[in-house]
């Protein structure tokens, strides 16, 4: 399901496809986002733009997108850009992620190797009963001199994810793993060095 809703001052985006049920949105303002509704569920004219806004902006898989029609900004990319690992889940970035031909802000990438819709996450990683800590060992790294700007996010052929541009990988609790402006990330869910890929992929015979 995909699709747009148009409201008086603002239209709400949304792409099934992309969404993780992280349920921020719906425990953000449930008369924005209704929850289980049978019909439309979103509804822009509940709320204030500004609030519409957060909500949307709080969405980690981009799954929610907005257009303003009240002559207020647009989304912006943050100034730090950041790959959250989730406890046994994906890898959330927020970023300028620049992957193929598309440019977004948000996203949430599979990391257990078993998603139907790589690179990004499809919750496989419940069933599969993937187990990656959120919380590895940090490295003592130094700063970058530059935190934003675009980032490269290349899924290499039956192999890692390659992330190029000013990154920090952080824990769930944002404690910081690597600061780098190239990293490969396992994403077939293998790698004893999570998230850092080890080669593993080959190992397994992982395709993607």
């Amino acid at each position: 399901m995909a699709g747009t809703v148009e409201g008086e001052k603002i239209d709400v985006g949304f792409s099934g496809k992309r969404c993780i049920h992280s349920r921020n949105c719906v425990l953000g303002d449930p008369h924005v986002f209704v929850p289980n509704a049978p019909g439309q569920w979103i509804h822009p004219e509940a709320a204030s733009v500004e609030k519409i806004v957060a909500l949307a902006e709080n969405c980690p898989s981009g799954a929610i997108t907005y257009a303003r029609k009240d002559g207020g900004p647009p989304e912006k990319p943050p100034v730090v850009n950041t790959v959250r690992l989730r406890e046994n889940g994906p890898l959330a970035v927020h970023a300028e992620i620049v992957l193929g031909a598309e440019t977004f802000f948000r996203a949430t990438l599979c990391r257990c190797g078993a998603s139907q819709n790589k690179p990004f996450c499809d919750n496989s990683h419940i069933k599969a009963g993937f187990a990656a800590t959120g919380e590895p060992a940090l490295k003592d790294t130094p700063a970058l001199e530059v935190r934003d700007g675009p980032l490269q996010a290349t899924p290499t052929t039956n192999g890692p994810l390659k992330l190029e541009g000013n990154v920090e990988i952080v824990t769930g609790t944002g404690h910081t793993i690597d600061r780098t402006t190239k990293v490969f990330l396992c994403r077939c869910g293998h790698s004893a060095n999570k998230p850092f890929c080890d080669g593993s992929h080959k190992k397994v015979g992982f395709v993607g």
